[in-house]
């Protein structure tokens, strides 16, 4: 849940308490309006977005959130914060004005992290942060009130609007934390100061931006720097990169005052070791060593990459209190979300096919991952497994090598059919797609909409087609494109 919506989330004078913020409205009758009578029952950042009865924060970004003040009121906005009064917006609307909003923003999650006595988590990593995040509202639910985003809130907007929704009575909090640069974790990891924080994996992405994937290991590692003195740093064991992350948490505030770090992996000497998967109705069972003590337990979401997430998740569910057997219970109502896996079948004329849309975002390591995951599934007679791939951006000078790189995982995946989507002269899937075998090319396309009719007049029954690239690739497209072959 994104906090609980009641009407006292925040109050006129707490919030201007939180942010030296003076209380006052544009034009009207001072006589008739009172600052102290207003209150909110959650934050928003987008008048299309805005429920009634939440306060819009004017942010500036690409576009100035100042001119949408007066859509914000109309939705019902119980109040703005803003660093000025707009000329569109109405009279007599209640105004807390800052001098600078996102910093405005700040001073609320602060404050509202403050007031909360609960325990909080943070989870970054280079692919799974969405999913172990949502794992971990699941897993922790069954122990008490939970607060997180419904979305990937985890850049510098992201997260103190998750923050700053957080209500006083939730006793867990869970905050996942992007990057794509150095220095980017650190302010944000030190607005949350969590309980527990959890690197899911170290691979290439944002690479654009970094002279090495080592780099990216010690930006990942910022995120020991805001995590409480006695707290709990969880890390991938089987990574390349464990030992640079190990020595970096161990120099930790958290470690030094004697917290713990633990680690999940496949590794003999993992902690939360994962021992072996097969595949389950909902899902899949997963047999894991848990702090020494062997537990089957459903995990209602496919693909080895996911158990892997789970095992990080129940570390960090330990390291704030709640009790194993109502961590692995969770597990099993756990899905996918939209983009990260979820599993689709559609009836079509030609028969039945499975859709595996993993089109929310991709690196090589995320790749390898939703190959996998194909790999496992077992098409009925007479259908293949297919892939779509869209474009891995921000990798830099690698971008070829890496996207070429994708072959072994391609091949042993036993895919029988490959379509990609990129721009036709020095893109990373040209340099995939003249690496692949003739048997495994399905189609070439420069464009996600050619490509979506190209499989669409390919298609056979019992195929099951992943779908995978960045979000700027726009292959999502050809997702929702397959999905709508089926009845509305």
């Amino acid at each position: 849940m994104v906090g609980i919506v009641n009407n006292k989330l925040w109050t006129a004078y707490e919030a201007a308490a939180a942010t030296g913020g003076v209380l006052c409205a544009k034009g009207g009758d001072p006589e008739r309006w009172e600052a102290e009578e207003w209150n909110a029952g959650g934050i928003a950042i987008d008048s299309r977005a805005l429920k009634p009865g939440e306060i819009f924060v004017a942010l500036q970004d690409i576009r100035d959130g100042h001119d949408y003040v007066g859509n914000a009121f109309a939705a019902g906005a119980s109040a703005a914060l803003v660093a000025r009064a707009p000329q569109n917006a109405p009279e007599g609307k209640p105004f807390l004005v800052v001098r600078d909003t996102l910093e405005g923003l700040q001073d609320l999650a602060r404050a509202a992290r403050l007031r909360n006595f609960g325990k909080r988590i943070a989870v970054t990593g280079s692919a799974g942060k969405t999913s172990t995040k949502d794992m971990l509202r699941k897993i922790l639910a069954a122990a008490g009130e939970v607060h997180a985003a419904d979305r990937s809130f985890n850049n510098h907007f992201g997260v103190p609007l998750t923050l700053a929704r957080m209500p006083i009575t939730a006793r867990f909090g869970v905050f996942e934390i992007g990057m794509n640069h150095s220095n980017e974790i650190t302010p944000l990891v030190d607005l949350v100061r969590p309980h527990a924080a959890i690197i899911t994996t170290v691979a290439p992405a944002h690479l654009e931006f970094f002279d090495s994937v080592e780099d990216i290991a010690r930006a990942k590692a910022e995120i020991f720097s805001g995590v409480k003195p006695g707290g709990m740093i969880i890390l991938p064991r089987d990574n390349a990169h464990f030992e640079l992350l190990y020595s970096l948490a161990e120099q930790s505030r958290a470690a030094l005052a004697g917290g713990k770090i633990i680690t999940f992996g496949s590794h003999e000497d993992a902690q939360l070791r994962l021992l072996s998967t097969s595949v389950h109705e909902k899902g899949q069972k997963v047999r894991a060593q848990i702090m020494g003590e062997r537990h089957d337990f459903i995990l209602g979401a496919g693909g080895e990459h996911q158990a892997m997430n789970a095992l990080a998740a129940i570390g960090a569910a330990l390291g704030v209190g709640a009790p194993l057997p109502l961590c692995l219970g969770a597990l099993s109502d756990f899905h996918a979300g939209a983009g990260r896996g979820e599993a689709t079948e559609i009836k079509f004329a030609k028969g039945q096919i499975t859709v595996l849309d993993e089109s929310y975002n991709a690196n090589p390591a995320s790749m390898a991952a939703a190959l996998s995951l194909v790999g496992e599934k077992t098409p009925p007679d007479g259908g293949r497994r297919i892939v779509v791939l869209g474009e891995m951006l921000e990798l830099g000078e690698q971008t070829g090598p890496l996207h070429a790189g994708l072959l072994n995982d391609i091949l042993s995946a036993k895919i029988d059919k490959v379509y990609v989507c990129g721009p036709e002269t020095g893109s990373g899937m040209q340099a995939l797609w003249e690496v692949l075998p003739e048997r495994l090319k399905g189609a070439n396309m420069a464009t996600p909409d050619d490509l979506a009719k190209k499989i669409a007049s390919d298609l056979h029954q019992g195929d099951i087609i992943m779908v995978k690239g960045s979000n700027a690739s726009k292959v999502s497209f050809v997702a929702h494109a397959l999905k709508a072959l089926g009845p509305s």
